[in-house]
């Protein structure tokens, strides 16, 4: 018989040597030594496909037939949770905020286990650690003591994230104008994730900050105020704007204090904004970016959905998907090695909050940039072909046609057009796609008919592709 990795594991934790014990195994539970250990609380999933996911789904007791359950158990607890596969795909199970983490499982019927001591009060996440399988719906809870509440109602931030429907105006063919913008700087309390929270610095309490709208040749006067209960200078540089700083040189206020420019558009096209205090890096990446509009003399064409969408980074002392309040690494800003990536600031933005919708035969265009602050995006919109792309977001040259994949610069933009022709949910995607893993992803849901001339097959789509 194996020597059992689970059977060692739970011999340390009877013998008190470890508090915090990781267990691996691909042994059945029979084969554990199960006789020789006493687990407090015991819970049994199985891996399964349900309602167009990969899920957990519970075996046994009260949990029994639901779907990624909540399980519950008393502070200092031994908890083992037994992982059976139902689907036979590949599968594990992990808690890493106790260094849990089971083998891979592949084949029906195939089981481990990881067993633990849950010596921390809160709400923790279990999950399958293959790529793309929490995206894919592989994602539940526990809740370890009577916390009076649940944690992730605990950890409740304000709603930062900015609808990537809010463009603005089209210009049409109006003439040139005076035209004002407000912007507030402000330090928030944000909802990151489920549970999960982080101290935003925003333009107007949203990331991005608003999408501004303009013409060329209006003349623009830019407001900025500090909120008073800011702890930080702030400022704005645009880089739309001909002039020190793109406005920085000027708008650098402290809390409570506001300052002002005025700058003419010279040129079309659409520019990143971002806060410029030092350091320009730290407050980019919390979250002080936008972008502006400036149209090109008669205006844009006609589109039936217009959408604006930017990429950003985080950098938290805390691993991605732990819950709770994370804090801010400048040595993780410095190695430029991001704990989150996101598109409209949070990793729920446009797959969960806000929800992009378009039909078949409709044109859509998508206002696409990268506050960053260091990473470059390969955008792509899986199951797409982008008609035109307007490279670098030169609106007057003539645009690139039938593009797969775009590569935007930190402190770049794109804007990208396409008609969707065939039902079903789009990814938007860096093609980078281990970010992915790190919440990087949006959904653009197409209605209508199927169009059997353009894609068909006699096969069922898998709801496990996530499409």
């Amino acid at each position: 018989m194996r020597t059992s990795k689970l059977r060692n594991a739970i011999a340390t934790l009877i013998l008190g040597t470890s508090a915090l014990t990781p267990v691996y195994a691909t042994d059945t539970i029979a084969d554990t030594g199960a006789a020789t250990y006493r687990p407090d609380i015991t819970f049994t999933l199985r891996t399964n496909i349900a309602e167009g996911k990969l899920v957990f789904v519970g075996d046994s007791g009260d949990i029994k037939g639901k779907l990624n359950p909540q399980l519950n158990v008393p502070e200092g607890a031994v908890v083992q949770i037994n992982l059976v596969n139902g689907d036979g795909a590949v599968h594990d199970i992990a808690v890493p905020q106790f260094g849990a983490d089971s083998d891979n499982i592949s084949g029906q019927g195939a089981s481990t286990a990881i067993v633990f001591r849950a010596n921390k009060k809160g709400e923790f996440e279990y999950l399958c650690t293959l790529p793309g399988h929490k995206l894919a719906g592989m994602l539940g809870k526990l809740v370890v003591g009577d916390t009076g509440q649940n944690v992730a109602n605990t950890f409740q931030g304000s709603e930062v994230s900015r609808s990537p429907m809010e463009v603005g105006e089209p210009v049409g063919d109006r003439g040139p104008r005076e035209m004002t913008v407000n912007l507030e700087t402000t330090e928030v309390v944000g909802q990151l994730a489920d549970g999960t929270t982080y101290n935003y610095w925003t333009f107007n309490d949203k990331v991005p900050g608003p999408f501004i709208r303009a013409r060329v040749g209006d003349t623009i006067t830019v407001n900025l105020a500090n909120a008073k209960d800011s702890h930080m200078i702030h400022s704005v540089d645009f880089h739309a704007v001909t002039g020190p700083g793109g406005g920085a040189a000027v708008t650098q206020a402290a809390p409570g204090q506001s300052k002002s420019f005025t700058f003419k558009a010279l040129n079309p096209g659409l520019y990143v904004y971002h806060c410029a205090t030092p350091m320009v890096a730290q407050h980019i990446s919390n979250g002080m970016y936008g972008m502006i509009l400036v149209e090109p003399e008669g205006g844009l064409s006609e589109v039936d959905h217009e959408f604006y969408v930017m990429q950003g980074e985080l950098y938290t002392t805390q691993r991605h998907g732990t819950q709770g309040q994370h804090e801010f690494s400048l040595e993780k800003l410095l190695d430029e090695k991001p704990e989150h990536l996101t598109f409209n600031g949070t990793m729920n933005a446009l797959t969960k909050t806000h929800r992009m919708e378009s039909a078949v035969g409709d044109d859509v265009r998508i206002f696409f940039g990268v506050g960053g602050p260091n990473a470059t995006s390969s955008f792509h919109v899986i199951g797409e072909i982008f008609d035109n792309v307007y490279n670098l977001a030169d609106l007057t040259s003539p645009p690139q046609h039938n593009v797969q994949t775009v590569s935007v610069p930190p402190g770049g933009a794109t804007m990208v057009e396409f008609r969707t022709e065939v039902p079903g949910k789009y990814i938007l995607v860096d093609h980078a796609l281990s970010r992915l893993e790190k919440g990087l992803a949006g959904f653009l849901h197409v209605s209508g008919d199927h169009q059997p001339a353009i894609f068909h097959s006699s096969e069922a789509a898998d709801p496990a592709s996530g499409h």
